[in-house]
C-alpha cells in the first residue's frame, strides 16, 4: 500500500476538493503551502487555461498539489430533447427580458476525448491527478503514471471503487452523499444508494485494498477525526474552504453560504445535467415542478443552465446559480486559508489525543 499521506509530505491528512469555477492557483498553493494538499478542477477550462493554472501554482509554492479532471463519457446529442428543454425554460428567460438559445452544445470536453490535456500534463508532470465522473482509458493512465503522478479517482460506491482500484488508481475518494458540488458516480443514469459518510468510507476500507480519502459532510477537525477513525487515510473537503479569501466565489455566493440557506442544500440535476448538491434556490425550486421533460445529458444542459443565470444576474436575481455546497454548510468559516488550516489541526489534535475517545 502507498505511504499516505506521507509520500507526499502533507502536515494534515486533507486534501482540498478541486472545486471548479471556485478553486484558484492562489487557493490551491495557500492550502498545499499550509501543509494540506490544494487542488485546482480544470474539467471546465481549455488545455492553454489549464497549464496557465498549473505554471501559476508553481510560481506560490513548491509544495505538491493535485489537479482534477472529468472524465465522464460522451453526452448524447439529441437535438430533439434539447428544444423541448429550452421551451420548458422560455418563461423563465421571458421573465428576464431573454430568449433561450436556439441550440444547446457541449461546453466541456472529457478528459476521455482530449489528448491535447494528456500531453500537457505528461509534460507538466503535476504531483497528484484526480478523476472526476469516472475512469479515462488504460493508454491514459499508463501515460500518466510515467510521470510519477499520484492517481486518485472520486467514487460513490463499492462497484466503483473496484473499478478504479484495478485500473490502478494509487488511491480513491469516497463521495458521500452528503458532499456538495457534482455528485462522481460514473452511471448519473444507473442506481445511486446514496451512502452517508459512515457507511460509504468505513466500507470501502474493510473491502478494498488501496488508502481510501473520506469526502462529505467534513467541516471541522472533530469530523477529520471521525472519518480517520474509520479508516480513511485523508479527508477532502470543499465547503469548508469556500468563504476563504483566496476562493473565486462571488459575493452572492458568499452571502448566501453565510446565511440561513445554508441549512438548506438540495440535489438536483437541472442545472447541468447531472446531479449536483447545492444551497436551494430558484433554479432548484424547479425541480418540485410536474412536468420536467426529460435534461439533457451533461455538459449539455450546462450550456442552458449558464445561459439562464447569465440573463437572470443581468436582471439583478441570483436565484439560478450553481451554488455548490455540502450538508455541513453552516459550519464554514471565513478566514485566510492559513488561518483554517491552522485551526483544522488544532482540532484534530484536540479530537484525537484529548479526550474525544475517537483514538487514543
Amino acid at each position: 500500500m502507498m505511504n499516505w499521506p506521507e509520500h507526499l509530505d502533507l502536515t494534515i491528512p486533507l486534501i482540498q476538493a478541486p472545486m471548479a469555477g471556485v478553486s484558484t492557483p492562489a487557493l490551491a498553493a495557500a492550502v498545499s503551502q499550509a501543509g494540506a494538499l490544494g487542488s485546482i478542477g480544470v474539467g471546465a477550462a481549455g488545455v492553454a487555461v489549464a497549464h496557465k493554472m498549473i505554471c501559476q501554482i508553481r510560481q506560490q509554492t513548491a509544495a505538491p498539489f493535485n489537479v482534477n479532471l472529468f472524465a465522464h463519457k460522451a453526452p448524447e446529442i439529441d437535438p430533439a430533447r434539447d428544444r423541448v428543454w429550452l421551451t420548458w425554460l422560455k418563461p423563465l428567460f421571458a421573465e428576464f427580458n431573454a430568449l433561450p438559445p436556439a441550440s444547446l452544445h457541449p461546453i466541456y470536453r472529457s478528459f476521455n476525448d482530449d489528448p491535447d490535456m494528456l500531453d500537457m500534463l505528461v509534460h507538466m508532470k503535476p504531483p497528484v491527478i484526480s478523476f472526476h465522473f469516472g475512469i479515462p482509458s488504460t493508454e491514459k493512465i499508463t501515460a500518466l503514471k510515467t510521470t510519477g503522478a499520484v492517481l486518485l479517482a472520486t467514487v460513490t460506491s463499492l462497484e466503483e471503487a473496484r473499478a478504479a482500484e484495478t485500473a490502478g488508481m494509487d488511491a480513491i475518494v469516497a463521495q458521500e452523499i452528503e458532499a456538495g458540488g457534482h455528485r462522481g458516480i460514473f452511471d448519473p443514469a444507473g442506481h445511486d444508494d446514496a451512502l452517508g459518510t459512515f457507511a460509504l468510507t468505513r466500507l470501502l476500507v474493510r473491502k478494498c485494498r488501496i488508502p481510501v480519502i473520506a469526502a462529505g459532510g467534513i467541516m471541522d477537525g472533530a469530523g477529520m477525526a471521525a472519518a480517520l477513525a474509520l479508516g480513511a487515510v485523508a479527508v477532502q473537503m470543499g465547503t469548508a474552504f469556500i468563504l476563504c479569501p483566496e476562493t473565486g466565489a462571488d459575493e452572492d455566493y458568499r452571502k448566501a453560504l453565510a446565511g440561513p440557506a445554508a441549512f438548506h442544500t438540495r440535489m438536483t440535476d437541472l442545472v447541468s445535467g447531472r446531479p449536483a448538491r447545492c444551497l436551494q434556490n430558484r433554479f432548484t425550486g424547479l425541480s418540485d415542478s410536474a412536468d420536467i421533460p426529460p435534461v439533457p445529458d451533461y455538459p449539455i444542459a450546462y450550456d442552458a443552465g449558464k445561459t439562464l443565470n447569465k440573463a437572470a444576474r443581468n436582471c439583478g436575481e441570483s436565484g439560478f446559480s450553481g451554488y455548490w455546497a455540502g450538508q455541513g454548510a453552516p459550519l464554514a468559516r471565513a478566514m485566510p486559508v492559513g488561518q483554517l488550516i491552522d485551526k483544522l489541526k488544532e482540532e484534530l489534535h484536540r479530537a484525537r489525543y484529548l479526550g474525544s475517545g475517537l483514538i487514543l
